[in-house]
Order: structure tokens, then C-alpha cells, then sequence
């Protein structure tokens, strides 16, 4: 789809199912992953809800949010379980550390055991974005908002643990959350030929705190 070119409108059954998939009823677990923002609070780099803000924003644009939002892309276009393999390693591959690959890969994991349990048609042993990207295609999910609630949920998560670790209250993190979802749907829309050629990353802070994560003393969160 062109930039600027209508979205396909969702059904009400689409938008159920994408609410249940991105809802923080749906078990994969995502409450127990901080993207190595425990680490990041430790440390002193984030301390309040605008360097919370600023540290999601940058992790949306040019880490995670956005590598993301290419492999799930990439794999709803996968014509053949071989190349949705090909695009699964790529994802694992991209991983910049044992516990981000971990984060991705038990999410994913969860969410094809339940998917496939309620939808079926999923394997079970992909990263969470491509896993979500097979499961909208196979589901004639529309791309772009199965993308944008995908980056919405993980941006609210974050948002969540913020909370739990950093005196952040509930309105902060909320108009957080609605501050970023343009950036979630913008990424959404950009991404959305899946195009792997363009992956790339720069979060180092983001990279490095995860990293050292592994090695945190103390720790509520897995990574």
C-alpha cells in the first residue's frame, strides 16, 4: 500500500480480535519484560515520565519499535512457511542480546501456543513480531492497525513497568501512551511493505541496558 493511500477499513470482528490479541488478558506475558528499562532506572537514566517518554520514543523509532513493526510486516507477506522461517532467524539473528531474544522469544511462543489454540494455523516457535504479523495474515487481519496495536501494546507495557519502577503515576504513564500513538501508527504505516533491507538500529543506551540487565543484582523484571 502507497503512503497516503486509505486504509482498509476493520470490521467490528477484526478490531474484537485485535484488542484480544493485544490485551493485557492475552497470555504471553508480557509483564514480565522491561526491554532493559529496569536496568535504565538503576542507573539514572530515566527518572520521571518525560525521560520515560524520550526513552520509548527513541526505542519506537530507532530500535525495537520499528525492526519490530519490518519483521511482522515481513512475515504477513511471507508467501510460504519456508520464507516465514527465513524471516524468523532474521528476527532472532537481530536480537542484540541473550535476554532481548529471550523477551521475543517466549512472547512469541505464548502467543502461537494460544493463538493456535483458539485460530489455529500458527507454529509454534516464532519471535512475537513475526508471529503476529503470520497470524494477521492468516486471520485477513488489515496490516497497518495490527501493526499500530501491536507498538501501542508494547509501548503500554513499558509504560507499566515504568510505574513499577520509577515514580511515574497512572495519568503520566496513560498520556504517555496517547502522546506516542501517533509514532505507533506512523511506524505502522512506513513499515508495512516489509521491507528488510531497512532494518536498522541505534538505541545503544537501550542496547547496553539490556545487556547489563543480565547481570543485575536485584530485579523484578526477566529482562
Amino acid at each position: 500500500m502507497a503512503m497516503g493511500a486509505r486504509i482498509p477499513m476493520l470490521t467490528n470482528a477484526q478490531l474484537l480480535t485485535l484488542a484480544q490479541w493485544f490485551s493485557p488478558a492475552y497470555p504471553v506475558g508480557a509483564f514480565n519484560f522491561s526491554h532493559g528499562l529496569e536496568k535504565a532506572v538503576e542507573d539514572g537514566q530515566v527518572k520521571d515520565a518525560p525521560d520515560l517518554q524520550r526513552w520509548l520514543l527513541t526505542v519506537l523509532e530507532h530500535g525495537t519499535g520499528r525492526s519490530d513493526a519490518l519483521f511482522a510486516a515481513a512475515a504477513y507477506h511471507a508467501p510460504t512457511a519456508v520464507e516465514l522461517a527465513d524471516i524468523n532467524a532474521q528476527a532472532c539473528a537481530f536480537a542484540p542480546c541473550a535476554e532481548r531474544l529471550k523477551e521475543s522469544q517466549l512472547q512469541g511462543a505464548a502467543f502461537c501456543k494460544i493463538t493456535d489454540r483458539i485460530w489455529a494455523m500458527m507454529p509454534l516457535d516464532l519471535c512475537f513480531p513475526v508471529a503476529v504479523g503470520w497470524a494477521a495474515q492468516r486471520n485477513d487481519l488489515p496490516l497497518v492497525p495490527t501493526i499500530s496495536l501491536y507498538l501501542q501494546a508494547f509501548v503500554g507495557n513499558l509504560a507499566a513497568a515504568g510505574q513499577r519502577l520509577a515514580p511515574i503515576g497512572q495519568t503520566d504513564a496513560q498520556a504517555l501512551i496517547k502522546t506516542l500513538g501517533p509514532t505507533c501508527e506512523a511506524i505502522a504505516q512506513d513499515s508495512q511493505n516489509g521491507d528488510l533491507t531497512l532494518l536498522s538500529s541505534t538505541t545503544f543506551l537501550a542496547d547496553i541496558a539490556s545487556m547489563r540487565h543480565e547481570t543485575q543484582y536485584a530485579r523484578i523484571f526477566q529482562t
